[in-house]
């Protein structure tokens, strides 16, 4: 311990305000040992106690000591409050009450009214503290005796004694020799004494006198074993165990009998006790800090347990943001890569390159029949409708998980319907012009420009102006017959037709991506005032843990604990990065321009080629890991798994099955399952054999059993 470590004004202050941090209850043993301690260490006198049961004499040893009769003596147990005797010029006594109230006279005739018990041996509630100021040349060393009341008396009693007890530096335990150490004695010297750290204690044997010679005898062996057992923290050379008649030492002290006080033990045992304090003294802090080890050792406990439940409960609270916060942001990632396939999708249909060739000659062949308002609402509206949908769908799928923004209907409007400007009708037109090569008719609609057969040949030869790649002509040729020019006409309204259409669905498409960021996105929620404050309590707690563990270590005393790092910066959560996506055209796939292909006369729909079904099952798989996010964003333990029940034997059948089905092991993992659903849907997919009637039974079948495998393989995942 260190010996210059002496103003504890600081580890005080640790003390005093880990109690308020861990708000301690005023009632408690620890409290009051805490300000026990607090006092003691403050205190810059050597306090002596004189502690044992109720008419042991310890009033009257001390008075001995003094050289009077400072302390009420009777034959009842009188001292009824801890009475400190200090070093004064003269004898006067400063009672102070509970409410504050200071009474100061001269002499100690007041401790009759304020330090005794009264009639039904009760303490008086309203006194807290005593103190008594005698001139005697050891207090003016910077002694103080502390006179206390008797135990095994009242509870109140023993628990005044018991606090007072922790912050002294000396002990003096009074025996009786004629009923030597009973049973409550020896409990008190094991729990308030041995226990607590409090080791510096000399027994004092009293009214050795009354005994006959030879018990004298027996009950000093009896005495020895007492003090050898108890393990004493003295300097070398000094005894625990003293003798003196307490009584009869007053009244040679009284009557000023030298010969008469030497016989009754007093005179030695003052020679021990003033040599012994003086040694202590100088090594005050070996003394004192001892004893704050136990009760620093508990404060600390109770630091440890309040940061770790704090620390629990955060820690739950953050594993559980955290938690949702990577479902929102792998539903934010795979929401966003379906719109943006989605959109690349829409962006390919609008371009006009496209638009030409899927559209331009039905468009050109509507308007030459007169029929494109019908065909424009059954045919173009469904294609696009089915497109603009694919769009929409991604963005409710993010306003149903995010709520962040509503998202608006995306809707692109049809140009209005071209109005035509035909030249005149020849008046000579004969059946070569209707013959003519060019004018092959490709449909059986009857013309309504010119009717009949000319009105065929018109929508003949916009096929084959088409096909010929003839349209683009600054002029019509002089040699065009009628219908060529007609076909031009309706093939020129076709392209500017598209034209206006493509151009204005790419702004409203990129003007609707930009509003799109607002939908998928979701703002980090705010933690609860309630975990807010547990953070702030958190960082108090450690913070104190760290300054008491300082100011221990400062003292010399050893903890098991280490400080407690920083973690105020870093308080909240570690949790990912929220990404706020840019709109989606930015990273449109890279794919290279579509080909531009001279248009054709139409064709059966040709089996989708590899690419086309990989981005079909990409979307399938999307959407399905959609559906299993958002159902494990509604469940309250979505981030355990629950266990499967126990499966039937019909059950484990039908599973043994659906491996077979698929091709796998008994032991494949899910990812096995869907990568072999994966390729058993790209080599079965009914897409493929469009061109195939009669394998289409077949690949039926094949498909309706891979699909139950895997459904039941999914199930049996889990």
């Amino acid at each position: 311990m260190q010996q210059e470590y002496q103003h504890y004004s600081e580890l005080i202050d640790a003390l005093k305000s880990t109690c308020k941090v861990l708000n301690l209850d005023k009632s408690s043993q620890l409290y009051e040992n805490v300000n026990s301690i607090c006092d003691y260490l403050a205190n810059p006198n050597f306090q002596i106690a004189v502690f044992g049961p109720f008419n042991h004499g310890k009033s009257t040893l001390l008075n001995a000591m003094l050289g009077n009769r400072t302390l009420p003596i009777d034959l009842i147990p009188t001292t009824g409050a801890a009475i400190t005797v200090k070093y004064g010029t003269t004898v006067r006594t400063r009672i102070m009450l509970v409410d504050g109230t200071e009474i100061y006279r001269s002499g100690t005739e007041i401790l009759q009214q304020f330090a005794v018990l009264d009639g039904n041996r009760q303490m008086r509630k309203d006194v807290a503290s005593v103190e008594v100021f005698c001139p005697h040349p050891f207090l003016e060393t910077g002694i103080e005796f502390i006179d206390l009341p008797g135990t095994n008396d009242r509870e109140a009693q023993d628990n005044l004694v018991k606090d007072r007890l922790f912050g002294t530096d000396l002990v003096i335990q009074l025996l009786d020799a004629r009923k030597l150490m009973t049973l409550g004695e020896r409990e008190n010297l094991r729990d308030w004494l041995l226990d607590r750290n409090i080791k510096t204690v000399i027994f004092v044997a009293n009214f050795l006198n009354l005994l006959e010679p030879e018990e004298q005898k027996q009950v000093q062996n009896r005495l020895l074993f007492v003090a050898e057992s108890f393990r004493a923290d003295l300097p070398p050379g000094f005894s625990n165990l003293y003798r003196v008649d307490a009584l009869p030492a007053l009244r040679a002290r009284l009557k000023g009998d030298v010969a008469l006080a030497n016989s009754s033990g007093l005179a030695a045992f003052e020679t021990a006790l003033q040599n012994l304090v003086g040694i202590l003294q100088q090594n005050c802090g070996n003394v004192r800090l001892p004893r704050l080890q136990n009760i620093s050792s508990q404060l600390q406990t109770l630091l440890v347990d309040k940061i770790y439940n704090f620390s629990q409960e955060i820690q739950t609270f953050d594993n559980k943001e955290k938690s949702k916060l990577e479902i929102k942001q792998k539903a934010q990632n795979l929401i966003y890569q379906g719109f943006k396939t989605s959109i690349y999708e829409l962006e390919t249909w609008l371009s006009l390159p496209n638009l030409l060739i899927k559209y331009q000659a039905d468009i050109a062949v509507t308007l030459a029949e007169n029929n494109l308002q019908s065909w424009q609402t059954e045919t173009l509206k469904k294609d696009l409708t089915e497109l603009q949908t694919a769009v929409m769908k991604w963005l409710y799928q993010a306003y149903d998980f995010f709520k962040s923004e509503r998202p608006e209907d995306l809707k692109i409007p049809f140009p209005n319907i071209p109005q035509l400007t035909l030249p005149a009708k020849p008046t000579n037109l004969n059946s070569s012009d209707v013959t003519d090569p060019s004018s092959i008719a490709v449909g059986g609609g009857i013309g309504w420009l010119l009717g009949g057969p000319v009105g065929a040949a018109v929508v003949g030869s916009i096929s084959y102006i088409l096909n010929k790649n003839l349209q683009k002509q600054d002029q019509m040729s002089v040699k065009d017959s009628y219908n060529q020019q007609v076909a031009k006409i309706c093939i020129a309204a076709a392209e500017n037709y598209l034209s206006s259409f493509s151009n204005q669905g790419l702004s409203i498409l990129a003007a609707y991506q930009q509003k799109a960021a607002k939908v998928i996105y979701f703002e980090l929620s705010k933690e609860p005032l309630e975990i807010i404050q547990q953070r702030e309590n958190l960082q108090r707690l450690q913070n104190q843990f760290n300054q008491l563990l300082s100011e221990l270590k400062k003292a010399n005393i050893t903890s098991k604990y280490q400080p407690y790092q920083d973690k105020s910066k870093s308080a909240n959560p570690q949790i990912p990065k929220q990404q706020v996506y840019p709109p989606p055209k930015e990273n449109a796939p890279q794919n290279p321009p579509p080909k531009v292909e001279p248009p054709r006369q139409k064709v059966n729909t040709p089996p989708p080629n590899p690419a086309e079904l990989e981005a079909k099952f990409q979307a399938w798989e999307m959407e399905q890991e959609i559906a299993e996010i958002k159902a494990n964003m509604k469940s309250p333990n979505s981030h355990q798994k629950t266990q499967n029940p126990p499966k039937t034997p019909a059950q484990k059948d039908e599973i043994a099955r659906a491996y077979i089905v698929l091709g796998l092991q008994p032991t494949a993992a899910f990812k096995e399952v869907k990568q072999a659903y994966k390729t058993l849907v790209k080599k079965w997919h009914p897409d493929l054999f469009v061109n195939q009637p009669q394998m289409q039974k077949q690949v039926q079948e094949k498909m309706r059993l891979v699909n139950e495998a895997y459904n039941i393989l999914n199930d049996h995942h889990g």
